[in-house]
């Protein structure tokens, strides 16, 4: 059967900027989906997408007029059931076939086949198959159902009584199968072939589609308008990147502002505006902020990443004489620029410690008390956590940082932009004459605030992390807030991580049971707080070994590591090493699988057996062998592990196998004399030890 190529267009009011993308690709994605199901379209089809701020439309190649009839096979009774002695069909068969448009000619025609029970007779006919003009109209219902829209709006239709919902007022349908419009309704619309184009600069308007595979092309001729959203972000890059070189800097690499912009203009246009330099003494990242998320404008920066006082506009319109354009954006921005100096000004005429006092009136979380009380706990911690790391400069700075940390949050500047808590602080800390660790650490104890972000640049920042992030952490596990499924409003898991990244990374000598007692004890007074170290240490560990299958690592290999809990984290990726090392031996799979064997035979043991042994109660060759090869390579492996090579301590164990292997051979574990008995499994005890010391390589075997 011949097919066509396939254009559908709904043409709207402006869509929200930050959800175009998603929505063109999902709105074409779910059309061909659907079409592919109903059978008019091949697996070769291609499918293109097309969003721009007033329309989302789909390109599909290879759509038939007609889907190919379906054979269809349906169980309509036993045998038994639907015919009589005489092989006549009785009146339940029928009424089913009836249902089904049949009768009774097509009775000797039933097929019949044993559905492991009894005999069955089927109905085999053919389905007709759907028309495009049916097909399509469900297909474009599933589409706009499954637009990722939060929230719909309800809006009147023409005639003055009916209404509907989406996301924005819908005023245009096209569909075109090659040159022939198909007939669909929906939101109360009726398809066509003419659609508009840009408000202003379209040079035809209706813009009329001959046929589906010219809409690209005569959208951008008689339209003005660059459909596709992947074309228009490139043509925005390109034009970002002339005006950037003829401006003699470069724009800042936002890709999340590269996606809005595109989806706000139809015919990009960049031009170059520039305010009075007076506003560089504001921190950049006030000015580079209030440009982006209020104007979106692009800052231009200087070789060195300094901010110039020139940005770039892109532009919806390309009028000749661009002056007024480039003139009512640089008025536009500038009394947004003239607030964040306003502010910057203000702010500075306070200390940041004066602040520190009103965060008491701040409440932190209803259970857990105010922001000052909060403050006190953070600071209290990082205080044993720094003498711990450094002694008593710094615990003293790390004290200091972790009191003022919060308090740029009583800022004018801060009030407008959160975004910007922390940076503030950091600018005022130094303001006010503070240490640069201190002044750091004041910025920095909100890192890492996501995945891939950079580590506190210091030890003072790293101190006051860690507290920030064990304080949130150890304080709702104690108030029962643990996350489930997929809610977690308070950011434990990113919490977590950021722990397990400054543990691991920092290689510090921090053992993770110390740290969670440590950060319990400031919550002692705090009514309705039960300790739940135990249960904050599992879910720390769950997010390690997730973040360590993430990386690469197998699954048997982060089993091996992170079920010993080792309590210094920054040791981990040398175990890791050293279990990939080991896994790779000759002697590995065997020694494993007598791990697991050991493990198993210790845990029915009633009572724990305690690694010691008798030499005199050795009386087969094999356990004397046994023994005599532990002597040697425990402490050999021994040696290796206090040195913190993981891997020398591991591979000393291959040594094992051979005697392991005849022990199992030749010895009864389970012997008649208790005394023998309690001795062979404290060799076994002793094996387990040295074995798990570095990793479970039980969790090796297959």
């Amino acid at each position: 059967m011949s097919s066509k190529n396939l254009l559908v267009e709904l043409f709207v009011e402006e869509l929200p900027p930050k959800a175009l993308k998603k929505l063109g690709e999902v709105f074409a994605q779910t059309l061909a989906a659907a079409l592919k199901k109903d059978g008019l379209t091949t697996d070769g089809a291609v499918v293109t997408a097309y969003a721009s701020p007033r329309r989302l439309a789909a390109h599909v190649t290879e759509v038939a007029a007609v889907a190919a009839d379906k054979p269809v096979v349906q169980k309509l009774m036993p045998v038994a059931v639907g015919l009589d002695a005489a092989g006549n069909a009785t009146p339940a068969l029928l009424k089913k076939l009836a249902a089904l448009g049949a009768d009774a000619s097509c009775v000797p025609n039933l097929r019949r086949e044993n559905d492991g029970k009894a005999d069955v007779l089927f109905y085999e006919s053919l389905a007709k198959g759907s028309t495009l003009s049916e097909g399509l109209q469900k297909a474009l219902e599933a589409a706009l159902a499954a637009l990722p829209i939060p929230k719909v709006m309800s809006y009147q239709l023409q005639d003055g009584w009916s209404s509907v919902n989406f996301v924005r007022p819908a005023h245009g349908l096209v569909a075109l199968h090659g040159s022939d419009v198909v007939p669909l309704a929906i939101l109360g619309l009726t398809s066509g072939r003419e659609t508009h184009g840009h408000r202003f600069e379209a040079a035809v308007d209706p813009v009329v589609f001959a046929n589906a595979d010219e809409y690209a092309t005569k959208l951008a001729t008689d339209g003005a308008v660059i459909a596709s959203f992947a074309e228009r972000r490139a043509e925005i890059a390109r034009q970002l990147a002339a005006a950037a070189a003829k401006a003699g800097g470069k724009p800042i690499d936002d890709d999340a502002l590269l996606d809005e912009v595109t989806a706000l203009v139809e015919r990009p246009n960049v031009l170059i505006g520039q305010f009075e330099e007076e506003f560089l003494a504001v921190p950049q990242e006030c000015l580079i902020l209030t440009m982006k998320a209020n104007q979106k404008y692009f800052p231009l920066l200087d070789a060195a990443g300094k901010l110039t006082n020139k940005f770039l506009v892109v532009s919806n319109i390309s009028p000749e004489d661009a002056s007024a354009v480039i003139g009512g954006n640089e008025r536009v921005v500038r009394p947004r620029l003239a607030d964040a100096k306003f502010f910057f000004d203000q702010d500075r005429k306070k200390s940041l410690e004066s602040r520190v006092i009103g965060l008491s009136k701040v409440v932190y979380h209803n259970k857990l008390g105010t922001q000052g009380e909060r403050m006190q706990r953070v600071a209290a911690i990082a205080r044993t956590i720094g003498q711990s790391l450094g002694g008593e400069a710094l615990a003293l700075h790390a004290e200091q940082a972790a009191v003022l940390a919060k308090a740029d949050l009583l800022t004018d500047m801060v009030g407008e932009f959160p975004e910007l808590q922390g940076t503030m602080g950091r600018y005022y800390a130094l303001h006010d004459g503070l240490n640069a660790d201190v002044a750091d650490a004041v910025e920095d104890h909100y890192k890492p605030r996501f995945a891939g972000d950079t580590l506190p640049r210091g030890q003072v920042g790293t101190v006051v992390a860690l507290a920030d992030k064990l304080e949130t952490l150890v304080g709702m596990f104690g108030i029962g807030q643990i996350p489930t499924g997929d809610r977690d409003p308070f950011a434990l898991r990113r919490h977590a991580l950021g722990v397990i990244r400054m543990l691991s990374e920092g290689d510090l000598a921090l053992p993770l049971d110390q740290l969670l007692q440590t950060a319990a004890a400031p919550f002692a007074s705090v009514d309705g707080f039960k300790p739940a170290e135990a249960a904050l240490a599992d879910f720390i560990y769950d997010r390690l070994a997730g973040s360590l299958r993430e990386q690469g690592y197998t699954a048997q290999e982060v089993d091996a590591v992170v079920s010993q809990r080792p309590q210094r984290l920054g040791d981990i990726p040398k175990r890791l090493a050293a279990v990939r090392a080991f896994a790779a031996l000759p002697e590995s799979a065997a020694l494993a699988a007598a791990n697991k064997r050991v493990s198993n035979i210790l845990k029915k043991v009633e009572n724990p057996v305690e690694p010691t042994v008798d030499s005199a109660l050795l009386k087969e060759a094999p356990e004397i062998a046994l023994h005599d090869a532990l002597v040697e390579v425990v402490p050999q492996a021994d040696a290796a592990f206090v040195t913190g090579d993981y891997t020398e301590s591991l591979q000393a164990l291959a040594a094992l196998r051979a005697p392991v292997d005849s022990f199992f051979d030749g010895v009864m574990v389970n012997a008649d004399d208790p005394a023998l008995r309690a001795n062979r499994l404290g060799l076994l005890a002793k094996l387990h030890v040295a074995m798990n010391q570095v990793a479970d390589i039980s969790k090796l075997s297959a």
